[in-house]
C-alpha cells in the first residue's frame, strides 16, 4: 500500500513539534524567511528540532536566500532537507545545496495558465543541475511567497509526475482524502490548514494539536480506500462470485 507522506510545516513552538510527531507526521517545516508569518531564526529551529525522534526528517524553508545565508542556517539548524520556495533559478538552488551539502525540493507556484508539459520540463531542469535534487513540491500562485491558504487546480499535474510531487497549497482537513484520491501525490505539505483560530481567524505559526491529527487520519483513510481499490481490482473471480444460468 502506498503511504503519502505528511509534512506539517510553520511550526514554531515545541508543543506543536509534539503534536505533529504524535499524530504521525512524516517531516516537520520550519520557516526561515524573515518576512513570513511563521518565521523561525535558525538558533530557535534548532532548539524545536532538539526534540524530533529519529527518521522524522527536519525541512528548512528559504525564500531568496543566498547560498551562503543558507549554509549558516543548517549550520546551526541541521535540517535534512531543504526547501526553496522564492524565484531561485534551477542552478542557484542547486549551489545552495551543494554549499550547505543537502538534499532539496524546489516548490513550483502553479500559474493558472501554466500546462503539464511546463512541470515535467521544469523538473527536468531541476534534475539535470544537481543529484541533491529531491523532487518538485507544488503551490499555489500568489502575490508573495507560501502560507496563503490558496488552492490551485489540481488537473494540470501530469500524471506521470504525481507519485514523486509534494502537493501544497490550500489543504486542510476537509479536503486532504479528495487530495489523495485525486493526484495520488507522493506527500502532502500542509501549514495554514492546521493552524489553531480565534473566532474564525487563524493564528500563523500556532498549531491546532486536534486538526494535525484529523488531517493525517483523513490522508490515511484515503491511503486506505485506495489499497482496498486496488486489492478489488487484482482478485480474480471465483466460481462463487459468478451468478450461475438461471435452468
Amino acid at each position: 500500500m502506498h503511504r503519502t507522506r505528511i509534512k506539517i510545516c510553520g511550526l514554531t513552538r515545541a508543543e506543536d513539534v509534539a503534536a505533529a510527531v504524535a499524530a504521525g507526521a512524516d517531516a516537520l517545516g520550519f520557516v526561515f524567511y524573515p518576512k513570513s508569518r511563521r518565521h523561525v531564526t535558525p538558533l530557535q529551529a534548532a532548539a524545536l528540532m532538539a526534540a524530533v525522534p529519529p527518521f522524522v526528517a527536519t525541512v528548512g524553508l528559504f525564500v531568496n536566500a543566498s547560498a551562503r545565508e543558507v549554509a549558516d542556517a543548517v549550520a546551526i539548524a541541521p535540517v535534512s532537507l531543504l526547501q526553496f520556495h522564492g524565484d531561485e533559478s534551477p542552478l542557484a538552488c542547486a549551489q545552495a545545496a551543494t554549499l550547505a551539502n543537502r538534499p532539496y525540493v524546489v516548490a513550483v507556484r502553479v500559474r493558472p495558465e501554466m500546462k503539464p508539459a511546463d512541470l515535467l520540463e521544469y523538473e527536468n531542469r531541476c534534475r539535470a543541475v544537481s543529484t541533491l535534487f529531491a523532487g518538485l513540491l507544488l503551490d499555489a500562485f500568489v502575490e508573495g511567497y507560501g502560507g496563503s491558504g490558496k488552492g490551485f487546480d489540481w488537473s494540470v499535474i501530469p500524471e506521470e509526475l504525481a507519485p514523486r510531487v509534494v502537493l501544497s497549497g490550500g489543504l486542510h482537513v476537509q479536503n486532504a482524502t479528495d487530495a489523495v484520491r485525486a493526484v495520488r501525490p507522493y506527500a502532502l505539505d500542509v501549514s495554514s490548514g492546521v493552524e489553531a483560530a480565534d473566532d474564525g481567524v487563524r493564528r500563523p505559526g500556532i498549531k491546532d494539536g486536534a486538526l494535525i491529527a484529523a488531517f493525517i487520519a483523513a490522508v490515511r483513510r484515503a491511503d486506505a480506500d485506495a489499497a482496498g481499490a486496488a486489492v478489488q481490482r487484482q482478485t480474480p473471480l471465483t466460481e462463487t462470485d459468478i451468478p450461475k444460468a438461471r435452468s
